[in-house]
């Protein structure tokens, strides 16, 4: 009986002698393999405003007299987020307009990832309805994106987005973590961007075509480096 009890008391004291061997490697792991260099420190800097041109193909930007208000908690949240944001609104010649709204962010670690338009919309009020995945075909290859229609009391704003981690364009949660995992092995923290274009749309199809469209005369109006940084194209 003795026996016994003590046998099972040192299987007790080695399964958790075992235990903190393990939470220790774990803790010491989580230290040496943290990422601590950042692509964007690699690489050239990103000018939101230099890379994306006011006039091209069709469509020439449109100067707003009615910028957006944001509270000052928000844009430190945004500051503490993203390195730089861009938005603008094009027409064009038949009189239909693309919002056009880029945010950078030079870390892409756990604690500065980029909002989503599943987030940020139904924070400003608006109603999400149909989401699905999708394919904008550009003469550079094919980048995939989401689309939302997107309600506000009258307003409805069919939407398109994408995201990059790096270089790669990247659909969903999982997909990022997985980007951001691969560089993190190699001690490094991505950066990334978020890209979205809207309209004002009673029709969501007929929102998503012109999105389709201007998505494909901006890309063919990029340099290259510029392509890449913004749509993962060469």
């Amino acid at each position: 009986m003795y026996c016994n009890i003590y046998l099972i008391g040192f299987s007790m004291h080695h399964a958790l002698k075992k235990a903190l061997i393990l939470m220790l490697a774990a803790f010491v792991a989580a230290i040496v393999l943290r990422p601590t260099h950042k692509v964007a420190d690699t690489r050239n800097g990103v000018e939101l405003n230099h890379m994306i041109p006011s006039k091209f193909g069709d469509w020439t930007e449109v100067k707003q007299d009615n910028a957006q208000i944001i509270n000052p908690q928000q844009r430190a949240t945004l500051a503490k987020i993203y390195s730089q944001t861009l938005s603008r609104t094009y027409v064009n010649t038949r009189g239909e307009a693309v919002m056009v709204s880029i945010a950078y962010g030079a870390d892409q670690s756990d604690s500065n990832q980029l909002h989503y338009p599943e987030a940020c919309y139904p924070a400003q009020g608006f109603q999400l309805g149909a989401t699905e995945l999708g394919v904008i075909k550009t003469d550079f290859g094919d980048i995939r994106v989401k689309r939302i229609f997107a309600v506000l009391g009258n307003r409805t704003e069919p939407l398109t987005y994408w995201a990059t981690v790096g270089n790669k364009v990247v659909v969903g949660g999982k997909e990022m973590k997985l980007e951001q995992l691969r560089y993190g092995f190699k001690g490094y923290i991505p950066d990334g961007l978020l890209f979205r274009v809207s309209s004002i749309s009673d029709h969501a199809e007929d929102g998503y075509n012109t999105q389709q469209l201007f998505v494909k005369a901006l890309v063919a109006n990029l340099k290259s480096d510029y392509r890449l940084r913004l749509t993962g194209l060469l």
